[in-house]
């Protein structure tokens, strides 16, 4: 475990959906989406604070573990697709998360995954723990290839406390199992790059 020190870290949690067939026919191979969350303490929980960046500075290492533990539960496939999210617990704000998962983030998590060209899709929200979230994917290249469109679902049953934030990375191996609703295709983009 390589992130800052500023960030008590309570629990590390990874989730994992292997999708092999959704009624029509099977993918050459499974898509695999994966999802890594850190808990950790919220340092402005009951306060206001009018300057954020000590959440910001050091995210870069929360980018580049999340990113790092979220590629490995690939199964050595190279990620396609990522988004980046979290919670805030009630005795904190929404702001709190989104000033972690900033670009300094997300710099750090598209290097840590093997680079990523995109825009990173994002969801941030205050809840209490259990709550359910939504973390959204996209091709890692270009963001309107519309067969990427997709998200993971996370919940973690004790997270966040209030005075907690769950800060959230999610990769995947491809876009939707029999997507097929036209657009811009991963062939498009690869065809623009040469």
């Amino acid at each position: 475990m390589t992130i800052d020190p500023y960030y008590d870290v309570r629990a590390w949690h990874s989730f994992v959906q292997e999708t092999v067939h959704d009624l029509g026919p099977a993918p050459e191979q499974p898509l695999i989406k994966a999802a890594v969350a850190v808990v950790i303490a919220n340092p402005f929980a009951g306060q206001w604070v009018d300057d954020l960046s000590p959440l910001t500075d050091p995210s870069a290492s929360l980018g580049t573990e999340l990113g790092r533990r979220a590629v490995a539960l690939l199964g050595g496939r190279p990620a396609e697709s990522y988004g980046k999210g979290g919670l805030a617990g009630l005795n904190g704000e929404q702001e709190h998360v989104v000033a972690c998962v900033t670009t300094v983030f997300g710099n750090a998590l598209r290097d840590a995954i093997g680079g990523g060209e995109a825009w990173i899709s994002s969801a941030t929200k205050s809840a209490a723990a259990g709550a359910t979230i939504d973390i959204p994917l996209a091709y890692k290249d270009e963001v309107y290839v519309r067969s990427h469109y997709d998200a993971i679902t996370i919940t973690i049953p004790d997270a966040p406390r209030p005075d907690e934030l769950v800060i959230i990375a999610a990769v995947a191996t491809g876009g939707r199992v029999n997507a097929r609703v036209g657009g811009m295709t991963v062939a498009d983009v690869v065809a623009r790059k040469n």
